[in-house]
């Protein structure tokens, strides 16, 4: 008998479901209720997948720790798994209800589980997290200062920006010698920025934030970056495909390289000024850019080429 394990993650416990056993665990979302998990989960014998939504990052300890005692866990998209409530016929909604819940979509979904990013990447997603978030507030604190008039205001303004400045200053330096510091990241650092359009910004984004590329095919890697399209169809109707899921980060970064890229890179710029000349729309055909950037980059770090132009 085949057996698949759902857990609700919350800060402060977690609900276990064992499907089809109907067994219920509720333990400490901390370390010690996390290897009484891994205790019990050890010993069932037919277990083939255990499901755990992401949540706010409370999912990464248990996940962790299940990944390194060798279980086969699988971190799932809550959206995917609240559509198969819904067309299950779940109304209710409570932690144990939802454990089940995620219990039944593995059994019948059965999602490949994805190896975890090591601890130094883990490590590098957070300082590339803050740098953004630091970008974020600098740009909003040097808008009020262009528009507060003279006083106190603007130089308590100015103040927060040269704090900001150099603080974005000491977190760069920090990164660049945590990458270059590092022979795997230095090398691929190396191999992407190798492509005109991909600066030191978008090479580390995708180092921290995409450390599957170069291990999936190109159609895996652009859902996981949400550049896939979806298409719209139904009998002589065509709606226009759409993007969206994926990792936020990493499609604006890919975006951000594909609007440079359309402008400095001879062979994206060509394919851009084609679409462009076929009648897609400016946004569609930057979208394509950026999908073919990364189908690009995912080829380079898989064979370990650099850029060679056409």
């Amino acid at each position: 008998m085949e057996i698949t394990v759902g857990i609700d993650v919350s800060k402060a416990q977690l609900d276990v479901h064992v499907h089809p056993a109907g067994e219920a665990l509720v333990l400490g979302n901390d370390e010690s209720g996390v290897a009484a998990l891994i205790e019990r989960l050890g010993q069932l014998e037919g277990l083939v997948s255990i499901g755990i939504e992401a949540s706010g990052r409370y999912e990464r300890l248990a996940v962790a720790e299940l990944a390194a005692a060798g279980l086969p866990v699988a971190v799932l998209n809550p959206a995917q798994v609240r559509h198969y409530g819904q067309a299950m016929g779940f109304r209710a909604k409570t932690d144990p209800i939802d454990a089940r819940l995620i219990a039944l979509f593995v059994a019948a979904v059965r999602p490949e589980p994805r190896p975890l990013p090591d601890a130094q990447t883990v490590e590098l997603e957070a300082l590339m997290t803050r740098r953004r978030q630091l970008v974020t507030m600098l740009m909003a604190e040097r808008m009020r200062r262009q528009q507060a008039a003279p006083g106190l205001v603007r130089t308590s303004i100015a103040r927060s920006v040269t704090y900001l400045e150099d603080h974005l200053r000491e977190l760069d330096a920090h990164i660049d010698k945590t990458v270059r510091g590092t022979p795997v990241w230095r090398d691929k650092e190396d191999l992407l920025a190798s492509v005109p359009g991909i600066g030191k910004t978008i090479a580390r984004t995708l180092l921290a934030e995409l450390p599957e590329l170069g291990s999936l095919n190109p159609k895996q890697i652009a859902a996981l970056a949400g550049l896939a399209p979806y298409t719209r169809q139904s009998g002589k109707w065509r709606g226009r495909s759409f993007i969206g899921g994926g990792r936020p980060a990493v499609r604006a970064a890919l975006f951000m390289g594909a609007l440079v890229a359309a402008r400095h890179n001879p062979t994206l710029k060509a394919f851009r000024d084609r679409l462009v000349a076929a009648g897609k729309p400016k946004l569609v055909a930057i979208i394509a850019t950026a999908r073919k950037l990364l189908t690009i980059l995912n080829a380079i770090i898989r064979d370990r080429k650099p850029w060679q132009p056409a």
